[in-house]
Order: structure tokens, then sequence, then C-alpha cells
């Protein structure tokens, strides 16, 4: 006959009635402080191995001040966004520090993102693409340590992890400028974290190339209907030989778009994405893009967080990491016809 019963939790007594030892040592073990030789510690350690137990580590910081979690907001259907939130939790594997998400949705402003994050008692934040007023974010690194990763942020109260967008917009038009085209259009992401940035990169490089009569800039945005809309407008006037879009979705519903109209890509119209996700690399879009290190952020930006909250009033001042972008050429983009 089938037992419904669930097998009893294994308990810290029960690592101590195994190891032979008081449950307080077990209780010094696993807390990190002295009191336990060398010798004790590897024999609870062992017992513990041996019957799969692992510390409530919520029901240790009870007691204390400390939640040892770094909060994270985020965009819900930003896929970049989830990239940079997988890394974080790679990164955070060694740190012994927690995540804590706050999704962001266009039924779930970021504010109130940051004060569930709050409410868990979070000891830093990371901010992913955060589109809060300035104010708003140097109000809240007054109450502790943040994080802005992926949008330039000029403040010294809140430390900074970004991708040089000025730089990655200009290597997109220094690519297509090589494979011989001149009428090159950017489909900007308007009001965007990165996207000033972006449009001031691709402004630099029509001008560098001698090309600044021919820039010209559609309104885009985030999304593949985004890149549908600016299809559209560019098909109504005289199609440029190639696009720059402000990101890897609006680049691929832009490609939709013009193909459904007939126009071939890369024949006819070259496109450059930015972000290289995983839409990107699909083989039915295989588009050339402009990649983030999203590992590389992430690690960063954990760093900043957790070294601000251990170093407290000795860490040193707020800090900018600007990681490089590269670019990833696949089949949108050919010399131009």
């Amino acid at each position: 006959m089938r037992s419904d019963k669930r097998p009893a939790a294994v308990t810290m007594a029960d690592v101590a009635a195994r190891a032979g030892v008081s449950r307080a040592l077990v209780s010094i073990v696993f807390r990190g402080v002295p009191g336990a030789s060398p010798e004790t510690r590897q024999r609870v350690m062992e017992a513990a191995d041996q019957l799969s137990y692992r510390p409530d580590q919520r029901a240790r910081l009870l007691g204390s001040n400390r939640s040892r979690t770094v909060g994270v907001v985020f965009g819900l259907h930003r896929e970049f966004h989830a990239e940079v939130v997988e890394a974080l939790y790679g990164a955070a594997e060694t740190t012994g520090y927690d995540l804590a998400l706050g999704a962001a949705a266009p039924t779930r402003d970021e504010t109130r993102a940051v004060q569930s994050l709050l409410g868990y008692r979070c000891e830093a934040l990371i901010l992913i693409g955060p589109t809060l007023p300035q104010a708003a974010i140097e109000e809240l690194a007054e109450r502790l340590p943040v994080v802005v990763v992926a949008r330039a942020l000029r403040t010294r109260v809140a430390d900074v992890v970004r991708t040089d967008d000025i730089s990655g917009a200009r290597i997109a038009v220094e690519h297509l400028s090589g494979l011989g085209h001149e009428s090159i259009v950017h489909v900007d992401g308007r009001r965007a974290p990165g996207a000033a940035e972006r449009r001031r990169g691709y402004r630099d490089a029509m001008r560098a190339l001698g090309l600044e009569s021919r820039a010209a800039e559609v309104a885009g945005g985030l999304t593949e209907e985004d890149g549908e809309r600016a299809a559209a407008e560019l098909l109504a006037g005289s199609l440029p030989t190639a696009v720059t879009a402000f990101n890897d979705h609006c680049a691929a519903g832009l490609l939709a778009a013009v193909r459904a109209q007939g126009v071939s890509v890369p024949g006819g119209l070259s496109v450059v994405g930015y972000d290289d996700s995983h839409v990107a690399g699909l083989s039915s879009v295989a588009l050339t893009t402009v990649a983030q290190d999203a590992t590389r952020l992430a690690g960063s930006a954990l760093e900043l967080a957790v070294s601000r909250v251990v170093d407290g009033s000795d860490a040193p001042p707020r800090s900018e990491v600007v990681v490089p972008p590269r670019l990833v050429v696949r089949r949108t983009t050919a010399p131009v016809g």
C-alpha cells in the first residue's frame, strides 16, 4: 500500500547526531563563525552532505538586519533584459547573495517593482535599462546601493554599467559603408534607454564618412510592431539601401514588413540590428547585429552591488563601467547592388 506521508525534512539536529557533535557546533559551522576546529568542520560538512542537508538561510537571517539579497528590476518583455538576468544568476552563485526579481510591464511600472523589492529588505538594487527619471533613481540611491545597467547616467550616487552604445552604432554604420552603402537610415528607439547614444553614434559615423547629407532617421522603438511601422514609412518614400535599427526586435519587424512587400534582403536592403538577442540568431532571421556582452555587464553590476553592501562607507567613489560591443555579421547585410 502506497504511503502518502512525505519524508521528514533533515534538521540540524540530525546532522549533529550523524557527526557526533552538539547542535550548537553544527550551527557554528554553518554560520561560518569561530568556535569549531577544522576537523569538526569537516566532519559536520561530510555529515550534512551524506544527509543532503541544506541550511535554511532565510531562517538564519530573520534575527539579523541582513537579507543577503540583491533586487533586480527588469523589463518583463525585454529579451535582452532577460539575458542579463540569466547572467546575474550565474554571477551570484559564488557570492553568497540571492536575487529577488521585480518585473516591470505595461500594467506594472518600475516604481511598483522597486517598492516590492524594498519590501523584501533587499540590500542593493540593480536596475536594468530603467526609464525612471534620474531624480527618482538618485533618491533611491540615497537609501541603498543602486547599480544602473544599460543606461548612460551622469550621477555621483549610483554606479553605472553600460555598453558603449555610441561605438556600437558607429561600427554598424562603418560595416555598411564598407560594403559600399551610402544611403543608410537609422530607425531609432525614441526615448528608450540607449536610444540617444545610438542616434549620436549613427550621426557621428555618417559625418566622419562624409555622408552627413545622406543621414536620415525614422521613428522606431523596442518591438516588432515599431519596426513594421518604420518599414511602412520607408516604403512610402525613396527606399535606402541600408538600415540600422535600434534593436533586434525592431529590425525583425522591419525585415518581415519589407519582405512582405517584395523587397529582397540583403539584395535590395541591408539591415543591422542591435543586442544579438535570440531572435537575431534564428535561421529564418540571421540578422547582422551589434552584440552586447550580457555576461560581462551582469558580472560587473553584481560585483559593484555586493561591494557597496560589504564595504559600506569605505567603498570607493561611484563608478561607471563601459563595456565595448562587437559586430556579429550574418545574412542581412551584403554589398550594395
